[in-house]
């Protein structure tokens, strides 16, 4: 029986690998932070408020006063391949790529704005994947941005009469691997230092007290993530939460209000990680590297310093090689 001609031919089965992270505007200007702010704020599990209450602050004072801000923070951190967080996710795929052979197809996605997750689901399965891991890449997992990633994917998926098969990656706060990269990423960075720090400082980004009070782990995963890290190194760790937003209560001690109180308690030199982002971003490079250090100075803090996160280090590559290769057992063909 002869093939229909508008069909496609069948092409050998691949396996895709999807990175996604959170996301990132376009450009560092107001229009388009606006219109990045409005898809992320949007999202009702980012702000879990009744959408008939929320939409008219966040369409009204929200995104007429904030984009404008966001933009100037976003101009300090732009580099010439765009988002530090779009880039480096970016270099992360690319680092993959072969990993597995030529079978196994990396690419990468964001939440929100482009590359868009459906977008990437429909290239992978044109390269002839039928089978897909959509790997978040958040260590700890929370509704507001591993449960998003995936419903975004699932959402699509909906729509397509032939589905590829679908797994997803765990979160992994506690996993060895993560563990083992973050503790030489620190040890590294400690070392590169021309002095030595007083108090070692661990930001997680915040979320709503309320996440937690709801069932959601985000908060444990961060205080195990931290005691692992702390063993593995043998280094005290302070943790802390930043990224406020809103009058809700949020998880605390606060990154901000911490970095300004150590001054008095005697503590001048800090260093600062964040193990909770799998690549450096606004919240990282502006936010902690940038102003929590002038807050930190202003307060009578003499010296500061921002570790980079694991990005597309040897160390985390290595990392993400070896929990995406977990995930992929039993798909990859034997040896």
């Amino acid at each position: 029986m002869e093939r229909p001609a508008d069909h496609p031919p069948i092409r050998s089965a691949k396996i895709g690998v999807l990175l996604v992270n959170l996301g990132t505007p376009n450009s560092p200007e107001p229009g388009s932070v606006r219109l990045y702010l409005k898809e992320f704020l949007s999202d009702p599990r980012v702000v879990e408020i009744p959408q008939l209450v929320w939409q008219p602050i966040l369409r009204g004072i929200i995104l007429t006063t904030r984009p404008k801000k966001s933009a100037h923070a976003y101009k300090q951190v732009w580099t010439d391949e765009g988002s530090p967080l779009a880039a480096i996710t970016a270099r992360q795929a690319k680092a993959l790529a072969g990993s597995w052979g030529e079978g196994v197809i990396v690419d990468h996605a964001m939440r929100y704005g482009k590359p868009a997750i459906s977008e990437k689901i429909d290239a992978l399965k044109a390269r002839g994947c039928d089978r897909i891991l959509l790997a978040p890449l958040y260590p700890q997992y929370c509704a507001a941005t591993t449960a998003t990633a995936n419903d975004e994917a699932y959402r699509h998926l909906r729509h397509l009469r032939w589905q590829p098969a679908v797994r997803t990656l765990p979160p992994y706060h506690n996993d060895p691997a993560y563990i083992a990269a973050l503790a030489q990423n620190l040890e590294q960075g400690l070392a590169a230092l021309d002095f030595a720090p007083q108090a070692i400082l661990a930001s997680f980004h915040g979320m709503p007290e309320r996440t937690l009070e709801l069932g959601d782990p985000y908060h444990c995963h961060c205080q195990k993530t931290a005691r692992l890290l702390s063993e593995a190194t043998g280094r005290p760790l302070r943790i802390t939460f930043q990224s406020r937003f809103g009058r809700a209560k949020w998880l605390t001690p606060a990154t901000d209000t911490t970095l300004e109180a150590l001054p008095g308690e005697g503590v001048t030199r800090v260093a600062l990680i964040a193990p909770g982002f799998s690549a450096d971003c606004l919240e990282t490079l502006e936010e902690l590297a940038i102003r929590g250090k002038e807050s930190f100075l202003a307060a009578g803090g003499t010296h500061f310093a921002y570790l980079p996160c694991l990005n597309d280090s040897a160390d985390g590559i290595d990392m993400l090689r070896r929990i995406v290769g977990r995930e992929l057992e039993g798909w990859l063909p034997t040896s």
